[in-house]
């Protein structure tokens, strides 16, 4: 079975930095297109980020787009997402998943990839 667990979440002053990070096991990380999608409270789960099986190509949603970045290591089975100047809308649960295909398209890792817990991110002003 493919495990996630996602990590680097916790208090953030508004304008500081954040790194998440999500570490994969089970499976080859390769073999796998993954994604960032976050919750905050009261609201659905939203996409955030995906990237290709290879890191070669991303996808961000719109209302994301220029202030996040997601990354991989995929020797490291690791998979980033880096965002500064941070704002308090950003907070909510973040949730990283992965799914076996080559493309970073978001409606299939929300449908069908596997989810880690989640990290909890708090933007204070």
């Amino acid at each position: 079975q493919v495990h996630l667990v996602e990590s680097g979440g916790g208090l953030v002053q508004a304008g500081g930095s954040l790194r998440l990070s999500c570490v994969v096991s089970g499976r080859a990380f390769s073999w796998y297109a993954m994604g960032w999608f976050r919750q905050a409270p009261g609201k659905e789960r939203e996409f955030v980020a995906a990237i290709s099986r290879t890191g070669f190509s991303a996808n961000y949603s719109d209302s994301v787009k220029g202030r996040f970045t997601a990354s991989r290591i995929n020797a490291r089975n690791t998979l980033f997402l880096q965002r500064n100047s941070l704002k308090p809308e950003a907070t909510a649960v973040y949730y990283c998943n992965a799914g076996p295909w080559n493309e970073a398209i978001s409606e299939m890792l929300g449908l069908y990839g596997t989810w880690g817990q989640g990290t909890q991110v708090t933007v204070s002003s």
